[in-house]
């Protein structure tokens, strides 16, 4: 073995000193090559750069501890991953009929976006509220309107993704409670609530409370979770978004399981145990552009997860070590221009996700860089999933990318660098600690701009923008919500004040704040609320005058 290496590496260095010397004729298209988190790209990968991997202690097989091949023994050969469309606008009436076509698409699990006041806890009626509601998703008031969101959709039947954080507890209350008005036990209830308040506060901004009580409402879920649901997802930590903010693929890892970290600690600080939540922990991650870099990050962080719960935790029961996440293609490489562009990017993009073993998917659709997505835009980025999934074979082999010189390189490298990263958090105190002193916002902000500066000096070349421009017609026939929607949703408002037991509403309310000035756990009382139709408006106000709301200080120098 030894003497093969060593010829090995004889027969290496020449040949690097003829290409070397045919550079001087032919160069390459440039000095540097190097992928967005900063890692040198080789010319060439051989088995030198694999030398001193251990197959069983690095890789092992699908299904077994560290995960790096793949949750699941025969991944995709079993079944599909998940196939979803994150679908919501205007009204709970025209979200349901957007559901329904969907799942007649051949859709196997809903993902719900909320409208911008519901995000923040903000009845359609409040000033708040104003040009926003139903914009960015559908609006939700109160219970009535999630039962005609779901209205004919049976939830024991579909796997349910509700993209909501800091009035989350409220959301999944209702979601339970149409379930139970369908007859379905909660126990059979299948899907994930996304409940990570911390990239809130770095990359996002919807949140209400200050950190402290945000915790709580998330551990308060945890626990709630799981003895009621114990198919339910209790949280979805989301390196989306901080990589929609700017970040790189290595930031996104190492800010993701930071913060996982930190709801952990929260969770056993509250004296849950280990191997209680952490087998419904779940991730959400980004499928951006260098499909190698992403294939290499899925794995990474799944390496990464598993020594984390079994070195740092000792967490015992395997399912609490595996990172089972939903990728979203990135919403930030769409372009306005040359729109047509965005369906092979997403294919792209949705190709590395599921070489990358991921659980569930949605794929972007081609108009979102313009508009809500019209009907056809997100047939075909559905469409796009189901061709993978049927025509590519990609799905034929578990983990196909599983020994390439270069992804396993790669995939070394972005657990290091991740691991740096997380070491620095570490010092700081942790996640939250880290937050508020500004150095995960900044380190985010510095890579969005390296990465803006390339764009603009042509260095980066996202064809359509800066390159192989064409003169375009303005588009038409844009899907708009109806300013009226607003108008609606406040008269739905008002019927549903002027019909439903105050008294009950105001003792549930009450009994709410005693909660929360207390230490018991906030679900019980906020599912006795939204089954009385208090709004989320109310509830969310009654936690406001207990727990008071967040303003984010500038810390970033």
């Amino acid at each position: 073995m030894h003497h093969q290496r060593q010829m090995l590496e004889e027969d290496y260095r020449e040949w690097c000193r003829k290409v070397e010397a045919g550079l001087k004729r032919n160069p390459e298209r440039k000095k540097d090559f190097v992928n967005t988190s900063g890692i040198p790209v080789q010319r060439l990968y051989t088995p030198l750069d694999s030398q001193d991997a251990d197959y069983l202690s690095d890789l092992g097989f699908p299904g077994s501890y560290p995960f790096t091949r793949g949750v699941q023994p025969t991944m995709y050969r079993g079944r599909y991953w998940t196939m979803r469309q994150y679908a919501g606008f205007a009204s709970a009436e025209e979200s349901n009929r957007r559901y329904k076509f969907l799942l007649e698409q051949g859709q196997t699990g809903l993902s719900v976006a909320f409208d911008l006041p519901t995000q923040i806890g903000y009845d359609s009626d409040h000033e708040m509220a104003m040009g926003e509601v139903g914009k960015v998703g559908v609006a939700i008031d109160s219970l009535e309107d999630m039962e005609i969101l779901f209205s004919g959709i049976p939830l024991d039947k579909v796997s349910t993704s509700m993209t909501i954080n800091s009035p989350a507890a409220v959301l999944l209350a209702m979601y339970l409670a149409v379930a139970e008005k369908q007859g379905i036990p909660s126990q059979k209830l299948r899907g994930t609530i996304q409940n990570d308040i911390l990239k809130e506060y770095c990359s996002r901004g919807t949140f209400i409370f200050p950190p402290k009580p945000s915790m709580r409402i998330v551990t308060d879920i945890f626990a709630f979770c799981a003895d009621r649901t114990p198919q339910w997802n209790s949280i979805s930590i989301s390196g989306y978004h901080i990589r929609e903010a700017g970040s790189t693929a290595v930031q996104e890892v190492a800010f993701t399981l930071a913060n996982g970290i930190a709801y952990v600690d929260a969770a056993l600080q509250a004296g849950l145990d280990i191997d209680a939540f952490g087998p419904r922990l779940s991730f959400f991650f980004n499928a951006h552009l260098d499909f190698f870099e992403e294939v290499a990050k899925f794995r990474a962080a799944r390496i990464l997860w598993a020594k984390i719960m079994k070195e740092r935790f000792k967490a015992k029961d395997p399912r609490s070590l595996m990172v089972r996440f939903h990728t979203q293609t990135a919403g930030c490489t769409l372009t306005a221009r040359q729109p047509m562009n965005n369906i092979v990017r997403v294919a792209f993009q949705a190709l590395a996700a599921v070489i990358g073993g991921t659980q569930s998917l949605h794929t972007n659709s081609m108009d979102e860089a313009l508009c809500l997505p019209s009907e056809q835009a997100v047939q075909i980025a559905l469409r796009t999933q189901q061709l993978i999934a049927y025509e590519t074979g990609v799905v034929d082999t578990v983990d196909p990318l599983g020994g390439s010189y270069f992804v396993e390189t790669l995939t070394r490298e972005i657990c290091k660098k991740a691991e740096d990263y997380i070491r620095r958090i570490d010092q700081m105190g942790g996640a939250a600690a880290a937050i508020e002193q500004g150095f995960v916002q900044k380190e985010i902000q510095d890579s969005a701009y390296r990465y803006q500066k390339e764009i603009e000096k042509n260095e980066r070349i996202v064809v359509g923008l800066n390159r192989f421009q064409v003169e375009e017609e303005k588009p038409t026939n844009l899907l708009r919500v109806d300013p009226g929607v607003r108008v609606s949703q406040i008269e739905k408002l008002k019927k549903l004040k002027a019909e439903r037991d105050k008294e009950k509403v105001n003792r549930c309310l009450s009994r709410l704040k005693q909660t929360a000035e207390g230490r018991e756990n906030l679900m019980v009382p906020i599912l006795d609320a939204v089954k009385a139709y208090a709004t989320l408006g109310e509830i969310c106000d009654t936690l406001r005058e207990v727990f008071g709301e967040y303003r984010q200080v500038n810390t970033v120098r």
